[in-house]
């Protein structure tokens, strides 16, 4: 059966996606473009509707892509950049947000697979210089399931101004490391989730120290190259996106009351690494995201991983490198959504990928709280019978 989506379903499915509608003027000019259903099945005109009428105060543009047992649907909508106004390249790349974690978890359940890595070791003894003792107990599973109670690395900035200031800072996996662990443990490994990036970023350097090599070349030599992701990268410290790309934008208040839509598209991603830091494309990431549920990139026995929520935590809701969501008839949704300044992205799928969503929305509010109102549009429409 195909899933049905909840009236919540929104606010449950995805972590840290853009908040309700903000005032600014409306667009001089706009442009917008819809691709029409490639077969039967899914709900073409609801898909449609759900990115009509971009940009807006919402978003400035929508790549959609959905497949499945049934037929599969291909949409693009809104601008490549607000000065232009020419329609948005459906094929463009964007940042990707932390679905980069789902790569590196894969990468790091190939090496688990390969007898490199046991999941069940503590991380420090992969890592004895970085990890100090009062995280000894924390093993490489529970880094990938968030359950590791590692605090998050301090940054630069509190406002998205001085956040701004800082964009083009440059940050080591290593320092970031250095600066979580030296905090107080957030609580007794394996006893809590919290959804951070640092455990991510340990996974980074451990890959490194494993492989002998730079986490970009085992990411270009493990799963990139492999499944043909011809456009999809780790830019390191480049900040800008090399290729055909929609521009982000960040909507800032003004102090007069009106509000700046801020070109945010050229901004360092060294923060994120392994945890969110890939450029991509919405055909790289759904090629990849069949592959990785048909067990063509992680082995079987490891893949579980990636379909088990840990037990005996409460409220668990995240396994290696994915989430599960039960919509309200009972289906299973596997997913992961990543949000950079001026990007949302979603991946996921039924377990058996009876059905499948990968979507990249320029929102005005990549970092807000709440979801986006076109991202939440375009999930309802996906997930609905």
């Amino acid at each position: 059966m195909r899933p049905r989506t909840a009236t919540a379903v929104a606010a449950a499915l995805v972590l840290g996606l853009t908040a309700g509608p903000l005032a600014v003027p409306a667009f001089a000019s706009s442009s917008s473009s819809v691709v029409a259903p490639s077969t039967a099945g899914p709900d073409a005109d609801a898909l449609a509707a759900a990115i009509a009428g971009l940009p807006d105060s919402d978003a400035t543009a929508a790549l959609v892509r959905v497949g499945g047992t049934d037929g599969s649907w291909r949409g693009s909508a809104g601008v490549h950049d607000l000065e232009s106004g020419r329609a948005a390249d459906p094929n463009g790349l964007f940042r990707a947000g932390s679905t980069t974690k789902v790569v590196t978890a894969a990468m790091v359940l190939q090496l688990a697979a390969e007898g490199n890595v046991d999941l069940g070791r503590p991380a420090r003894h992969y890592l004895p210089d970085l990890i100090p003792a009062a995280y000894k107990k924390v093993t490489v599973r529970q880094l990938l399931n968030h359950t590791s109670g590692i605090p998050a690395p301090d940054f630069p900035g509190d406002t998205f101004e001085e956040v701004y200031a800082h964009r083009f800072d440059i940050h080591t996996a290593r320092e970031m490391v250095a600066s979580a662990t030296a905090k107080k443990p957030e609580f007794t490994p394996g006893t809590a989730q919290h959804y951070l990036n640092i455990g991510y970023t340990v996974l980074e350097v451990l890959i490194e120290r494993v492989t002998g090599h730079s986490y970009e070349r085992e990411a270009d030599r493990r799963i990139f190259g492999p499944l043909g992701m011809r456009n999809t990268y780790l830019p390191g410290t480049d900040p800008e996106i090399r290729g055909p790309h929609n521009h982000g934008y960040q909507a800032v208040p003004r102090a007069d009351g009106t509000t700046e839509l801020r070109d945010v598209t050229v901004w360092g991603a060294t923060d994120t690494g392994a945890a969110g830091a890939m450029i991509s494309t919405t055909a790289d990431l759904e090629r990849f995201l069949k592959a990785l549920f048909r067990g063509q990139v992680v082995p079987q026995r490891q893949l579980k991983e990636m379909f088990t929520v840990p037990a005996g935590v409460p409220g668990a809701t995240m396994s290696a490198g994915l989430e599960r969501y039960v919509t309200s008839d009972g289906t299973e949704l596997w997913l992961k959504t990543g949000g950079r300044w001026g990007y949302n992205t979603f991946i996921g799928a039924t377990r058996d990928l009876s059905r499948t969503l990968v979507y990249s929305v320029n929102s005005t509010d990549a970092k807000g709280q709440g979801m986006n109102p076109v991202a939440e549009r375009i999930v309802r429409a996906t997930f609905t019978l």
